[in-house]
């Protein structure tokens, strides 16, 4: 099967986990937009979502799905989001749409979260792609020095010329070069960093469970 034949598998897989009657956290991405449109088909079973981003929002309230501000809502079922790396214990890399930010805010409101993936995105250990980093301008040419004492280097992401500014008006800083064997502490440290709004690990707000899309039908891994 093609990459978007197991991403719109898993993005169906998923309705299963969504609680009929509440509300359900979406999050953003290529995989999720195969699970926004999956979930059209039981719109009318829902109360409506919270989205991790502008552009999942539009794309819900384009199919008839309600969304509701994150501060009107006190707890999610579920949340169901992809990665762009996930590790044998749900740990996640995230943010290679910029919206790490919300995707973490939502999740944190969450009891559980699904990830849907296809299963180029398992991996032993975490840092092959490049972590998002979300950061204040001000702070970016600090934050490159200190990710380069990490022995890793930092760029600014850059989009039609120009440095990327996500849904928050901040910058992302992509990091290359790491190789994350305990991503909590990484994500601790991290997180403590002046300037640094969120960091692209979820190891804090890990999966509980990854619908892995293979050849052979989706796969689910619980953590």
């Amino acid at each position: 099967m093609t990459q978007n034949e197991l991403k719109a598998l898993v993005g169906q897989a998923a309705l299963k986990y969504v609680v009929p009657g509440e509300i359900v956290g979406v999050g953003t991405g290529s995989t999720v937009n195969f699970f926004i449109d999956a979930l059209a088909t039981m719109k009318d079973q829902i109360k409506g979502a919270v989205s991790s981003s502008e552009a999942s929002t539009l794309r819900l309230q384009a199919l008839g799905i309600p969304v509701f501000d994150s501060n009107a809502v006190e707890r999610l079922s579920v949340y169901i989001d992809g990665a762009d790396e996930i590790d044998h214990q749900g740990h996640m890399v995230k943010g290679g749409g910029a919206a790490l930010t919300r995707e973490k805010i939502v999740a944190a409101q969450s009891q559980q979260f699904v990830c849907i993936a296809d299963e180029s995105k398992l991996v032993n250990a975490l840092g092959a792609f490049p972590l998002p980093v979300e950061v204040i301008p001000m702070a970016t040419a600090r934050l490159v020095r200190q990710f380069a004492a990490m022995g890793a280097s930092a760029a600014v992401r850059m989009h039609d010329g120009r440095p990327l500014v996500t849904d928050n008006g901040q910058h992302i800083l992509d990091v290359r070069g790491l190789t994350i064997t305990d991503p909590v502490a990484f994500e601790n440290q991290v997180s403590q960093w002046p300037g640094v709004v969120t960091v692209g690990v979820f190891a804090l707000q890990k999966a509980q469970v990854c619908l892995l899309g293979t050849a052979q039908g989706v796969k689910t891994l619980a953590f």
